[in-house]
């Protein structure tokens, strides 16, 4: 039996769509709530309906993420006195303790190196260990030692120069490098404030706090994170923005990377920087947003769904915060589909028509 060009185009169709309306990774929810997409290989993923519960529940989380309980219960004791530190100390009536060598003298150069051992000399005390202690508990000291020298001696101990007990700031700052501490607790904020910021390429939603090994992401346009207290070698680093770009492809006006500088920036808003939906072509229900997980090994990679076909999903997606590196996808709907299908298969079907005719007329 010979099959005409035609019969021939339909079974092609036919063998063809099977692979089109059933492609290695199905999307689909069977139920409200995540769900398992099993995709050709092991991997898999979670897909996720963006309702409101979903941001509520987003939201909460993020409101107990914002400041780490363990920053946030840190409080800063007296400074104490370190090596490198150097210090102005005043025995008053008795200048030749105080100015060595007379008026003269620089004030810088009157003060007193606590040495990398942490210690100092002093007269008529000899060599102390100044460091740990606090400038009121060394007066005491050297007021007791003088004691045996001078009558009823009135000390004062003040700081010239911090050195000892720091922080660093690095990244996207202005004077990257040693912040230091003083007997003020400095905050987060004055840490940064002292480095300065290049607000063109300083992104502040992401800043990244460095304290005995452990690494926090916290962001500053919340109060709260900026007025956490620092620790001595705290490390500060600022990061750039442009590590900070999402991806809108498929059925969209205008596709492409987009940078954003604030904290966030919501499914709706990168939707209008893509020009929408294109109305032509476009799934309101295949509009999704990919967010694969950094540890594939221990926990599944994450597609959000939005059904755009009603109104009040808009609403919905304007809540929706993105986070960098997520994929916004729209797809395209089942008539584009069928189209591109059948744009791709009439080269193929003219293929086989001339074939066909080629073998009729050899059999005849």
């Amino acid at each position: 039996m010979k099959l005409s060009p035609i019969a021939i185009a339909l079974l092609a169709t036919t063998g063809l769509s099977g692979c089109l309306w059933a492609p290695g990774q199905h999307l689909e929810r069977t139920a409200p709530g995540p769900a398992q997409i099993h995709t050709t290989g092991n991997d898999q993923l979670d897909l996720v309906a963006i309702t409101p519960r979903l941001i509520a529940m987003d939201r909460a989380a993020a409101a107990n993420e914002a400041v780490p309980a363990a920053l946030a219960s840190y409080q800063p004791g007296p400074y104490r006195i370190g090596a490198g530190d150097v210090l102005y100390i005043t025995v008053w009536d008795h200048p030749e303790l105080t100015v060595p060598a007379g008026a003269q003298q620089q004030l810088n150069a009157a003060g007193r190196l606590v040495q990398g051992d942490g210690t100092l000399f002093y007269p008529y005390v000899g060599k102390i260990n100044a460091a740990g202690m606090t400038p009121s508990e060394l007066r005491d000291e050297l007021a007791q030692r003088l004691a045996r020298y001078i009558e009823a001696p009135q000390v004062d101990v003040s700081i010239l120069t911090y050195a000892s007990q720091r922080a660093w700031v690095t990244g996207a700052a202005a004077r990257p490098g040693v912040v230091p501490m003083t007997v003020v607790p400095m905050t987060l904020n004055d840490a940064i404030g002292s480095a300065g910021l290049n607000p063109q390429e300083a992104d502040l939603s992401g800043v990244r706090l460095t304290r005995d090994g452990v690494t926090y992401t916290l962001d500053l346009s919340r109060p709260e994170a900026g007025s956490l207290l620092l620790k001595a070698d705290d490390h500060i680093y600022i990061p750039f923005l442009d590590s900070k770009e999402v991806f809108v492809v498929g059925e969209v006006n205008l596709p492409g990377a987009q940078n954003f500088k604030t904290g966030s920036i919501s499914l709706s808003q990168a939707l209008g920087r893509a020009r929408g939906l294109a109305q032509a072509t476009s799934n309101g229900n295949a509009v999704y947003v990919i967010r694969g997980s950094r540890d594939l090994q221990a926990q599944p990679s994450v597609v959000y769904q939005l059904e755009a076909r009603s109104p009040a999903a808009f609403a919905v997606a304007s809540q929706f915060e993105l986070l960098p590196g997520d994929v916004v996808f729209v797809g395209a709907a089942g008539i584009t589909r069928w189209s591109r299908f059948v744009n791709q298969l009439l080269p193929f079907t003219g293929i086989i028509s001339n074939a066909a005719s080629a073998s009729s007329d050899l059999s005849n």
